[in-house]
């Protein structure tokens, strides 16, 4: 009988406690169809719809425009006048050493037999 009894308690705590936490059921309306829009509604409605400006707080705003970046261009002009020297003392080096190089069947007389 002692066993049964805690037992009892919890089961009707957690029953009873189930039941106090459980919201009350609300009134299930009936269905109200929205009402029908008058013809000047519907106008008004369509006028929103189009992107009509009704408030002319779009005409006084000014948007900022960025400068033209004139330091980035200057020090990319620098940068190019700077290396164009040296890219054009290696271009000519490099097309001296090619030229020098042999080609395959350009000098076949002078008697050396490249083997791989």
């Amino acid at each position: 009988m002692r066993n049964i009894v805690p037992r009892m308690l919890l089961v009707l705590a957690l029953s009873s406690g189930g039941a106090a936490l459980a919201q009350p059921r609300k009134q299930v309306q009936e269905f109200q169809a929205p009402r029908e829009m008058t013809a000047e509604e519907r106008e008004a409605a369509k006028q929103r719809a189009m992107g009509n400006n009704l408030n002319s707080y779009g005409k006084d705003v000014q948007l900022k425009q960025k400068p033209f970046p004139w330091m980035a261009t200057g020090l990319a002009g620098i940068v190019f006048l700077v290396t164009t020297p040296f890219a054009i003392r290696a271009y000519r080096r490099t097309s001296k050493d090619i030229a020098g190089q042999n080609t395959f069947g350009a000098n076949r007389g002078d008697g050396e037999d490249e083997e791989s």
